[in-house]
């Protein structure tokens, strides 16, 4: 059993944002100083403008708890992480671009 949180996205869901984010380039970066009110910031306007972003992490001591503190500060869905990469994912309410599918 894990004990992951569950969350709102599906498997298939996850492998479709994962597949769309692969060409993507990292927009913001965690540096030494790690999760500030800064790089919130940033995360937060990344995905108001794009939905769907890469976070580039410098050597974090613990990568998935710090990609899980990004997703829950930024309100947004982990979708994975990729050696020391984060993928996130929150849609747009006012337009939308990216369309989940569903089964």
């Amino acid at each position: 059993m894990s004990d992951e949180k569950p969350s709102g996205l599906k498997g298939f869901q996850r492998r479709f944002l994962r597949a769309r984010a692969n060409p993507l380039q990292a927009i913001v970066q965690v540096g030494e100083d790690g999760l500030s009110d800064g790089v919130i910031a940033a995360i937060d306007a990344a995905l108001r403008d794009h939905e769907l972003i890469k976070v580039r992490m410098r050597t974090p001591a613990d990568k998935h708890a710090l990609a899980e503190a990004l997703a829950e500060r930024s309100g947004a869905e982990l979708v994975g992480v990729v050696g020391h990469t984060v993928i996130l994912y929150r849609p747009n309410a006012e337009r939308s671009r990216i369309r989940i599918p569903e089964r």
